[in-house]
């Protein structure tokens, strides 16, 4: 997670700010195979196993995390954007450049 103050502190010069929230991406993180029995549960007689990751799991914020973190890592890594779990911001000076940045980010999801 990053830390608030290292936030407020790059976005002091920029201008123009793009918030994305990645409201389905959370759901579609399979979970492994061999762990589906840890977040198994019953209802009445039927048992249940999950196949993708949900909030209820320990860590799964983390592991979430670390998949956007990993997605988007040479993004992140010039300071032009931050994500924090489900939220990606892109934050620029120039309106040109914000608009690259996000035509790069559906490219990377597969989008056009």
């Amino acid at each position: 997670m990053p830390l608030i103050s290292n936030l407020i502190d790059n976005i002091g010069k920029k201008k123009v700010f793009t918030k994305m929230n990645l409201r389905w991406g959370y759901n579609n993180v399979k979970v492994k195979e061999e762990d589906e029995w840890k977040a198994a549960f019953s209802i009445l007689e039927d048992a249940y196993k999950l196949t993708v990751m949900f909030f209820g799991l320990a860590n799964s914020l983390a592991i979430f995390q670390a998949i956007i973190n990993d997605f988007l890592r040479d993004l992140i890594e010039t300071g032009d954007i931050v994500a924090c779990i489900d939220d990606v911001m892109i934050e620029m000076e120039m309106e040109e450049e914000q608009d690259k940045i996000v035509e790069e980010i559906l490219k990377k999801n597969g989008r056009e």
